[in-house]
């Protein structure tokens, strides 16, 4: 039984596991989101916010601790320069995970993990909840079928 257990296996070994996660946490830093899996996206989220009240902190001794982590410098020095400083009055929830669907192969549930209040990028356009396209795209996509 797994009582009292708190770290999800995933299905793979411990060495495995904790290279995914280090390898899962660079991508998220760097790109700010990812799409995966339910069950990896809530393990990310644990990992993600540790790193971020690390980075809070701001010593040498909380750099050394998330270069534990990540391995990446250029990551590490935009968590503690950019991404650190945006949550200075937050006290946890960095994170936000939306579920997206499923998997078309295994029927997995598919999830996008994103920083919470990160800046819209210029090239992208970021819909609201609810928000899909505009009536204007709907009839213009309808026209161009004809």
């Amino acid at each position: 039984m797994r009582h009292g257990k708190k770290v999800a296996k995933l299905g793979r070994t411990y060495d495995h596991r904790k290279h995914m996660m280090a390898n899962m946490v660079t991508s998220f830093f760097a790109h700010e989101a990812i799409q995966t899996t339910e069950a990896r996206a809530k393990e990310l989220r644990r990992e993600a916010d540790h790193v971020i009240s690390f980075a809070k902190r701001g010593d040498l001794h909380a750099r050394r601790q998330v270069l534990r982590l990540i391995a990446d410098k250029k990551v590490v020095a935009k968590i503690f320069t950019e991404i650190a400083p945006r949550y200075t009055n937050r006290n946890g929830g960095y994170t936000r995970i939306v579920k997206l669907g499923y998997r078309r192969g295994d029927c997995a549930s598919i999830c996008l993990i994103e920083l919470v209040d990160r800046p819209a990028k210029e090239g992208r356009s970021a819909p609201t909840k609810g928000e899909g396209a505009t009536d204007q795209e709907k009839e213009g996509a309808a026209g161009d079928k004809s």
